[in-house]
């Protein structure tokens, strides 16, 4: 089973991800994240000191020390976080998940465009690792990922694509460096789009954004060849799920590609507000009234093939 990664897009609706700030500290309304020194306490008297943070409450922010280094600096932080503040219940809440990475990822790495730069960096480095060498990958939220990032690269074939729902854009990341077709990526945070365009531009990637809702894209009718639709599903109700899916019809030539996880209770601490079997994927197909196929591979996918 894959669980797809925290939305950090709703948090980037209400933070600036590149907005300036102090060398080594992140603090907006709710949370003040701090690098630490080995062996140097920064958050006093904490709550709880883990294997990588110290915690504790100051009234109601969340004051959070770590000592991560720059080459540790990845999209595991997403477990890190997971396991050992949040499933413990030292903290809680889709919202102060967010904003707590962020904070982590802006602190660890001097300058917010080089954090955030950092952060990719690293990620995908792991991503094409873990996907050469799965029987070296340990467990961790970028080695249970990287098979749908390859699976998805698999069933995408040359020509444009559109990413719907992109969070950090690592998919259409890695369908830009391949240079079969122009690839937009898109999601409903403007902040989200913003840093992944700078990082794009940073990497020398051509990578195009648009901020829209997935429901709702300002494009024409079949303006691309392939839609892809990669664990955003589990994140929305069944009917703005369904008018996602048939958007995406509306959008491709050739083929729509969805991706979900496979779970037996949605993880809320990921935004996760409803739960996906084959049989339900199966379902979803019918409705669409074009050919369909299901199968199961890291959690589950729905080919959908309007140009056949």
């Amino acid at each position: 089973m894959s669980v797809s990664p925290p939305r950090i897009a709703v948090a980037a609706r209400r933070i600036d991800p590149l907005a300036p700030g102090a060398p080594g500290r992140y603090t907006d309304a709710v949370v003040h994240v701090v690098r630490e020194r080995p062996g140097c306490a920064t958050v006093p008297d904490p709550i709880v000191r883990t294997e990588h943070f110290s915690l504790r409450r100051r009234g109601r922010r969340v004051e959070l020390g770590h000592w991560l280094r720059p080459d540790q600096l990845d999209n595991d932080l997403a477990g890190l976080l997971a396991e050992e503040l949040f499933a413990p219940g030292w903290l809680s809440g889709n919202d102060v998940f967010e904003r707590v990475f962020t904070g982590v990822v802006r602190s660890c790495v001097d300058g917010p465009l080089a954090a955030w730069t950092t952060f990719y960096d690293n990620t995908l480095t792991r991503i094409r690792r873990c996907a050469h060498r799965p029987a070296d990958a340990v467990h961790s939220s970028i080695a249970g990922f990287a098979p749908v990032y390859g699976r998805a690269l698999e069933l995408v074939g040359r020509g444009s694509v559109l990413d719907l729902g992109s969070c950090f854009g690592f998919l259409p990341l890695l369908l830009a460096e391949r240079r079969q077709g122009a690839v937009t990526a898109s999601d409903l945070s403007r902040g989200t789009m913003r840093l992944l365009a700078e990082v794009a531009r940073a990497r020398g990637t051509a990578l195009a954004t648009l901020v829209c809702d997935a429901a709702r894209v300002p494009l024409p009718d079949r303006s691309v060849d392939t839609v892809t639709v990669i664990h955003v599903l589990e994140h929305l109700e069944p009917g703005h799920g369904d008018t996602v899916v048939r958007e995406a019809l509306r959008l491709a030539r050739r083929r729509v590609v969805v991706a979900v996880p496979y779970e037996d209770e949605p993880t809320a601490a990921y935004g996760h507000v409803r739960c996906f079997d084959p049989d339900r994927l199966a379902a979803l197909g019918r409705r669409t009234r074009v050919p369909y196929a299901v199968d199961s591979y890291h959690g589950g996918w729905l080919v959908l093939d309007p140009g056949r």
